[in-house]
């Protein structure tokens, strides 16, 4: 799940707890609101852990650069 589907959880849990009035019998959609946000919220500190470790930021290599065997004094070219 992107991070798109876990707004979408958290978005649609809030709006299922706070401002809706709708009652159900056998099921409290309060509940499930709060069961929505709190899945989303878990699926955004995953999605951001994860994307923090794919953007492991590697140094850059200065290039060695070897004398040329050819001269005899060492000197670069």
């Amino acid at each position: 799940m992107g991070l798109g589907g876990c707004l979408l959880l958290i978005a649609g849990g809030a709006i299922l707890t706070f401002a809706t009035d709708w009652e159900v019998s056998g099921f409290d959609l309060d509940v499930a609101g709060l069961i929505m946000m709190a899945v989303g919220l878990i699926g955004v500190a995953a999605y951001t852990s994860l994307a923090r470790r794919r953007r492991a930021v590697v140094p850059p290599v200065a290039p060695v650069v070897e004398p040329d065997p050819l001269r005899d004094d060492g000197r670069m070219l």
